[in-house]
Parts: C-alpha cells; sequence; structure tokens
C-alpha cells in the first residue's frame, strides 16, 4: 500500500451528508457539491468527506462541520450539531435522559476514540440507547421538541461592512443588514456544542422550562436542597443515592450544581416504579409562616 494511503486509513468518506430537515432545507431540487477529505473534523480532527449547498432561495450557503461517525455517536445532524430527534442541543438532551458524556474531549484521544467507534457502528445506526432513558425524560424532551423546520435559522450572516457602516450595496447585498446582538448566546463554539457542556442556548431552553414547572430558582442563593414528593414505600437512601448518581448529580453543596438537578428533573423521575415529583428547598432563614406553608416530605434524608 502506498504511504499516501497508510496516511489516508484512519480518514473518512461517505456518500451523503447525515442533516437534520431544518439544514436540509426546502428546496426539492437541492444540488450538493462534494470534496472527499475537504477539512478536518471540528470534534475528532480526522479529514472527512464535506458537502456543501444552498438550502433555499435566500438562505446562505451551508456545509457539514463534522464527520459522520461522530454524527452518530451523538445522533446529531452534521451541521447545526442539534439532535435529530428532538433538534435541541445535546446538553439539554443528554441532561433530560441521564447520559453520561463518554466521548474524550482531549486532542489526544478523540481522535482515536472516533476511529474505533466508526467500526463498531453499522449502517446508519446511532451509538445511543434512547430507549432505556427515563419516561419522565422523554416526556420533558417532547414539550421542548421544535416539530417543524426552522427555516429562518438558514438566513444569511450579518454584513460586516453594514455594521461598519461602509457597506455600499444596499438591496443587492447578499447579507443581512442589521446590528449583532452580543449576549451569552451568541458565544457558543463546536466542541461545548458536540459534547453538551457550558452552552448558553441549552441554559436557556432548560432555566425557562424549570421555571414553567414551578421550579425558578430561589433567590436565596444558600438554598441548595430539593424536596421529593410522592416517593414510593419501598424508596430506601441507597436507592435515591443510586438514582441521582446514574443521573450525573453527584452532590448539592453548590447552588449551581441543584439548578443544574431541577432543570433535569423539571418533569419529575422515575424511583422505585413512582414518578417523583420535585420542588426546591425553603430558605434556611425561613420564618415559621412559611415552614408551615412548605410541600409535604418525607422524613427521609440524604445529603449529595
Amino acid at each position: 500500500m502506498p504511504k499516501a494511503d497508510i496516511n489516508k486509513s484512519g480518514w473518512e468518506q461517505s456518500d451523503f451528508p447525515i442533516l437534520c430537515e431544518t439544514c436540509l432545507g426546502d428546496n426539492p431540487f437541492i444540488r450538493m457539491s462534494k470534496q472527499e477529505f475537504g477539512r478536518s473534523c471540528g470534534t475528532c480532527a480526522r479529514p472527512f468527506t464535506i458537502f456543501r449547498w444552498n438550502p433555499g432561495s435566500g438562505s446562505r450557503y451551508k456545509t457539514t462541520v463534522i464527520c459522520q461517525t461522530c454524527a452518530k455517536i451523538k445522533n446529531v445532524c452534521q451541521t447545526c450539531l442539534l439532535d435529530l430527534e428532538y433538534s435541541l442541543p445535546t446538553q439539554v438532551r443528554d441532561t433530560a435522559l441521564g447520559f453520561v458524556n463518554e466521548a474524550p474531549t482531549s486532542d489526544i484521544n478523540r481522535e482515536y476514540y472516533a476511529q474505533n467507534m466508526e467500526g463498531k457502528l453499522e449502517g446508519n445506526k446511532s451509538g445511543l440507547d434512547i430507549g432505556k432513558s427515563q419516561t419522565a425524560g422523554k416526556e420533558m424532551l417532547k414539550q421542548l421538541a421544535r416539530t417543524d423546520p426552522y427555516y429562518k435559522r438558514n438566513r444569511p450572516k450579518i454584513c460586516s461592512f453594514f455594521v461598519k457602516g461602509e457597506c455600499s450595496r444596499g438591496s443587492e447585498c447578499p447579507y443581512r443588514h442589521e446590528k449583532p446582538v452580543d449576549n451569552e448566546l451568541s458565544h457558543q463554539n463546536i466542541q461545548d456544542r458536540y459534547h453538551g457542556r457550558n452552552d448558553p442556548v441549552a441554559r436557556k431552553i432548560m432555566s425557562t422550562h424549570a421555571e414553567s414547572q414551578g421550579l425558578k430558582p430561589p433567590e436565596d442563593q444558600t438554598v441548595t436542597s430539593l424536596f421529593l414528593s410522592s416517593l414510593s414505600p419501598n424508596s430506601t437512601e441507597l436507592s435515591i443515592r443510586t438514582q441521582v448518581l446514574q443521573c450525573a448529580f453527584i452532590n448539592f453543596k453548590e447552588r449551581e450544581t441543584c439548578e443544574m438537578a431541577a432543570q433535569a428533573w423539571a418533569n419529575g423521575f422515575e424511583l422505585d416504579g413512582e414518578r417523583v415529583g420535585v420542588k426546591w428547598g425553603r430558605s434556611r432563614m425561613a420564618k415559621p409562616a412559611e415552614a408551615e406553608a412548605a410541600p409535604e416530605t418525607s422524613s427521609l434524608s440524604v445529603e449529595t
């Protein structure tokens, strides 16, 4: 085998991309350009086949940014990196279903991991096993899922010359003439979106949903407890600890961790065959009247 072919042995070739309906666009006569080994994958860094196309009239050209192996591992679109079933960020899906991210994030291991996973994945089978996940988590995702394509996401990018006040093309300019919005949602990167960590869009979605379910975080930052209601008579401290650990929430000694748990359990969760309700605990400085209004809870106390 020639030396050049040996170097390409771990690279990826494909005939058609893995895309969500939004990124594919509403153009029924879509045409794509294909370039083998056109760029490095945004997550595993392996060269892969890139595709480029125009999803519809008035839209910008789109391209694939991660390889198919990485897309199958997380069951996401190769372009927008959103979950293919629910059209949600991976951090929202993984938090609701209790998935633990197994893909390495270091530059040394991620390419090796992707090459090994490529051999384990058969056909278009995803590396995720959603069938064993919690019913409550699935219900939460169904409530948050976008059921129709969101073609607005395919709009042209903002004209940098317009932002500077120097664009002279007017209505003929193919880019959007509007001022960019600079907030936390504007600062994302491929690695965080793919691995589901520190994703500002995901945090906003989960916090908004938690508030709609009556789990708005108390203003008192000392509150780091959650009340579990409707516990099964068979529930024990061990079974509660096991359930919490399975959902990857280790402890509530920090307020941020407690808020993450509240967001993930906004629709409740299954414990010992029963659907458990979740409420925020009361302030440590609560007055007697507030204590009387607190929800009824089991006498079982679990520190995590």
